[in-house]
């Protein structure tokens, strides 16, 4: 199989990571140097020269560059940039012949001019460095695992205590108010199978005392629930959790409080109580009298008009961002709910100041710490990588993904929408991540966590109806740019048909660390850690058709291949010129490709994972300045 299917590696490359861009994570002021990759395959002709327009002050500037490479595949240039903005936007000019010439931005080549919401873009604003090792576990606490001191707790009234073993409730009143007892200390004890399967980052859902379950209706934002085991146990949580060597993330909700938090008690005894501008309060508000979040009573949202408000969320150590990234809870960061919806509300906008006001109080408490936005469609006019670091990439992983190996008989909608998932062919999905990756900073890609589902979604497990898809499923959570995340419980197929239905207490009594999926999962958490290419690479498509995605993750001292089926398919086969070096690799995962002198085919006789990796064979000269520019 070649033709159509294989025209994707023999375009013009760049990306933002290290083997095309030095230094990748650049400061204000610094030199940057920018490299193109032209295979000879492109069908661009000859090519007489390359220069870089890019954003200088927000005036165009152009910069020639100089072919540093030309072999028998392909040739490489090189050209230099000044970072003199936080954010500078850039294309490349390829002229061909004649005075004719081709733009080539973030979604490819054309043979016209382009708009420059599609530049690449750098940013002077990079997030910590343990983010690109990161496997994040997301734990909903009260259904992960339960403490011995659970059996002693008092419920308050609201709740509706449940065992175990029971079923989730499905229907009002258990939804939200049905409690399994799951405690941080219960986290704590489970810290050695977490480090058993490889994660190394713990994400809890909120900890924060509310009136249901899920808790993003705190109460208050000064202690933990004691039905989570209070303060004291988030306290011993993060000294094991750190000790380990792992990384802890809480959720904050900067859009909104619960009607029960003793700010929104004091707002409203009266217009001139203390909190009244935190909220927004008016008669055109409906019924309630206030401005809620989608309209739910139970969570009035915040006003960020407020000066006071801005000063108990961010100024201070005693600010509810800093307070809990600092000692003794040394939290590493937070999630932030409905981070798009943060300070807006009609005609006010304050969302740009509420990302970066989050993110400066962040790195006060802790200059190691992250701040991840939910965030759950096309993030291109919302995170940039000066605010939240990244994001939790729903528009160019998980619905993607979704829509090439759900099962046929398994059509959820996604998060709100009136229609069902529609399912596609391997072409559509690398399109549809094409075109969002594109959007957005390589910074922000880097950082964004990746997921095949979450505490609001369908599992992947009921999604796919099949334990083969759900190992492809992980292969490509793992191997793509990005953080990969997962729910807690994937790694031995709980499934859910939606949110509350998939927050079933784990199962521990069933747990087999020796079953396929959990031993699949392990060994991709382990595989993704221990590889460069897949920690810090870059991202070149190989290939793609209805049952099939290949694509290679690129460094300088290390590629790996990826090829992901959800059936089998007839043999793919590649020039190996265009991936130096490949012959020589080891396997990593799954399938070894088939090696000839001159080319490598890839076989798939049913929905499979393999993984190749190799040192590259890189021009020496191409090699000098990553060196010299990088070091």
């Amino acid at each position: 199989m070649t033709s159509s299917s294989l025209t994707r590696i023999c375009r013009p490359h760049h990306d933002g990571s290290e083997l095309y861009v030095t230094p990748s994570r650049p400061s204000p002021g610094d030199s940057v140097t920018l490299r193109l990759r032209l295979p000879h395959s492109a069908g661009l002709g000859e090519v007489h020269s390359v220069y870089v327009r890019y954003l200088k002050d927000h005036e165009p500037r152009f910069e020639r560059a100089r072919e540093l490479v030309r072999n028998g595949h392909e040739s490489w240039w090189s050209v230099q940039i000044e970072q003199r903005n936080v954010v500078v936007n850039y294309r490349f000019i390829v002229e061909i012949k004649d005075g004719e010439y081709v733009w080539y931005n973030g979604t490819g080549v054309h043979w016209r001019d382009v708009p420059d919401a599609d530049d690449f873009r750098l940013v002077a604003c990079a997030a910590p460095k343990w983010l690109g090792d990161a496997v994040v576990y997301q734990i909903f606490p009260d259904r992960f695992a339960r403490s011995s001191a659970a059996d002693h707790r008092s419920w308050p009234r609201w709740a509706m205590p449940a065992q175990w073993n029971e079923p989730v409730e499905g229907e009002m009143p258990g939804v939200g108010a049905q409690v399994f007892g799951g405690d941080l200390d219960g986290v704590a004890e489970r810290l050695d199978y977490l480090e058993e399967l490889g994660v190394n980052v713990v994400y809890l859902t909120p900890f924060f005392p509310g009136e249901s379950n899920h808790r993003y209706d705190a109460r208050t934002f000064a202690e933990v629930d004691e039905l989570l085991g209070g303060s004291s146990a988030l306290q011993r949580l993060s000294e094991k959790a750190h000790a380990r060597g792992f990384r802890v993330i809480g959720d904050f909700t900067t859009n909104h409080t619960g009607v029960t938090h003793e700010w929104f008690v004091s707002a409203s005894s009266g217009d001139d109580a203390e909190a009244r501008d935190h909220y927004y309060f008016g008669s055109n508000h409906g019924a309630s009298g206030y401005a809620s979040w989608l309209g739910v009573p139970s969570l009035p949202k915040l006003n960020y008009a407020s000066d006071s408000l801005r000063a108990k969320l961010f100024d201070g150590p005693e600010s509810v961002v800093e307070r809990w990234l600092r000692p003794p809870f040394s939290l590493d960061g937070w999630r932030i709910d409905v981070a798009n919806m943060s300070g807006r509300h009609g005609a006010d906008d304050h969302y740009e100041e509420v990302q970066l006001l989050t993110r400066q109080a962040a790195v006060r408490a802790n200059p190691d710490a992250v701040v991840i936005a939910e965030h759950c469609h096309d993030l291109a006019r919302d995170v940039d990588g000066t605010g939240w670091h990244g994001a939790m990439n729903y528009s160019a992983f998980t619905r993607p993904v979704w829509t090439w190996l759900r099962d046929t008989r398994k059509a959820p909608n996604f998060l709100g929408s009136p229609l069902l998932v529609p399912k596609r062919g391997g072409r559509a999905v690398v399109d549809t991540m094409e075109e969002f990756i594109s959007q957005v900073p390589w910074e922000v890609t880097r950082s964004s966590w990746n997921l095949l589902g979450s505490h609001d979604t369908t599992r992947i497990a009921t999604l796919v109806g099949n334990v083969r898809l759900v190992e492809v499923a992980a292969g490509f959570l793992f191997a793509m740019p990005g953080v990969p995340m997962m729910t807690y419980g994937d790694e031995v197929g709980m499934e859910g048909e939606w949110g509350e239905d998939g927050r079933k207490p784990m199962p521990w009594s069933g747990v087999d660390k020796s079953s396929e999926l959990w031993r699949v999962y392990a060994a991709l958490i382990n595989v993704r850690r221990s590889s460069t290419a897949l920690t810090r690479g870059g991202l070149r498509w190989v290939a793609a058709d209805d049952d099939f995605v290949v694509f290679v993750r690129e460094h300088q001292d290390e590629c790996v291949l990826v090829h992901l089926s959800r059936r089998g398919h007839e043999p793919l086969s590649v020039d190996a010129g265009l991936l130096p070096g490949i012959q020589g690799g080891r396997l990593l995962f799954g399938r070894a490709p088939a090696l000839e002198d001159e080319c490598i085919t890839l076989i798939a006789e049913a929905a499979s994972v393999n993984l190749w990796s190799w040192v590259p064979e890189l021009p020496a000269a191409l090699m000098r300045e990553v060196s010299v520019r990088g070091g």
